[in-house]
């Protein structure tokens, strides 16, 4: 592996050697090394996945005694948590009744015999292979995938965002005193370190756009900007709130923060010039991470999640769901660290990267559609 590599000359904080220091430092990262804290779930924002849950007991006219397990609700309805099913699962037995959800939603001021939690933002924009096609009462479509190639992947790059551009592979890593922008041979993992952040920055995504490479802090409200030619540091912007991901759509930069909101970005300013939430049927889809446009729709990780969220940029209605689950591999497949994030796209050939944090492969997929739930 190349180790060319050069510190950005900004901000540089002092460091101390003391060890009450140093462990309070480890104490802070191993907090946030999973990219945020986590806020008490609000039970009433699980309103709207009781409903789809309740509807798909009487589409399939299941036994009103009977339940459907976590895995089960999963493909159901990818945005729901762990933790909310929970909260549903009064008996704790690890099963949601019918009986459950209709006195969880009465419980919150709907009737148990919810219809139509489809309504919503309709048809998103069908480009592409048609993601987008009516997504109104039968919900999002489920993909399916085939694994193309499998490469070689760094386990000590915590990826926080990935871009394919001309030939090259880019990948920006996170972890304060760890974060870097790397250039990465697909065949071989090898990798050349081109800018390194000085410790106090976690780095996040990173997007190409019109000669620059843009890559996010996480808490630091800065972006950096580089020339993508000689990788020099060229500037820098601001922005309220957290950095989680960024790409664009050849006009517009878009740029997620770890709720459900994504922005629009005029990217010469970096004026906020529009935004969407994100929902499933009604149900917020928060934690988005890592972003990539593709066949005209915005393709997020969702932090924690194995699913990738194929989102209409019009409407922010969930199209599609891809369920990488079958490829996250065996070591990392028990941390809360090492998640599924990064999605790279080479529109002229239309080929799709998918990785995790700390993954030790990268692969090639091919994303076939679509396939109904």
């Amino acid at each position: 592996m190349s180790h060319r590599s050069k510190m950005i000359p900004i901000r540089t904080t002092k460091t101390t050697s003391s060890l009450g220091a140093v462990m309070l430092t480890v104490s802070f990262l191993l907090l946030v090394s999973c990219n945020a804290l986590l806020t008490p779930l609000n039970p009433a924002s699980l309103v709207p996945a009781a409903q789809v849950l309740l509807n798909q007991f009487a589409a399939t006219d299941s036994n009103a005694d009977g339940g459907l397990s976590f895995p089960e609700v999963r493909l159901q309805t990818p945005s729901l948590s762990r933790e909310g099913f929970d909260l549903m699962d009064a008996s704790s037995d690890g099963l949601v009744s019918r009986a459950e959800l209709t006195r969880f939603l009465e419980a919150h001021g709907v009737s148990g015999e919810g219809e139509g939690e489809g309504e919503g933002e309709g048809e998103g924009e069908g480009e592409g292979e048609g993601e987008g096609e009516g997504e109104g009462e039968t919900g999002p479509v489920f993909l399916s995938f085939q694994v193309l190639n499998e490469y070689p992947h760094d386990v000590q790059a915590f990826t926080q965002g990935l871009v394919y551009d001309s030939g090259v592979m880019y990948e920006g890593t996170g972890i304060s005193g760890q974060s870097t922008l790397r250039t990465v041979v697909l065949e071989t993992a090898a990798y050349s370190v081109e800018a390194r952040l000085s410790s106090q920055y976690f780095g996040e995504g990173i997007a190409v756009f019109g000669g620059r490479i843009l890559q996010l802090t996480w808490r630091n409200n800065v972006g950096f900007i580089y020339d993508q030619d000689t990788f020099a540091l060229t500037g820098e912007f601001a922005y309220s709130g957290e950095g989680w991901g960024i790409t664009h759509d050849g006009s517009r930069l878009i740029m997620s923060n770890g709720t459900n909101t994504i922005r629009f970005l005029e990217p010469e300013t970096f004026d906020t010039t529009g935004s969407i939430t994100v929902q499933d049927r009604g149900i917020p889809v928060d934690r988005l991470n890592e972003l990539e446009y593709i066949r005209g729709q915005i393709w997020a990780n969702v932090w924690m999640r194995d699913f990738i969220a194929v989102i209409d940029p019009g409407s922010g209605a969930v199209t599609a769901w891809l369920d990488l689950a079958s490829i996250v591999p065996e070591s990392v497949q028990n941390s809360n660290d090492n998640v599924l994030n990064g999605i790279a796209y080479d529109a002229p050939t239309d080929r799709i990267w998918v990785t995790g944090k700390r993954w030790p492969k990268l692969f090639e997929i091919a994303v076939s559609m679509p396939e109904k739930r």
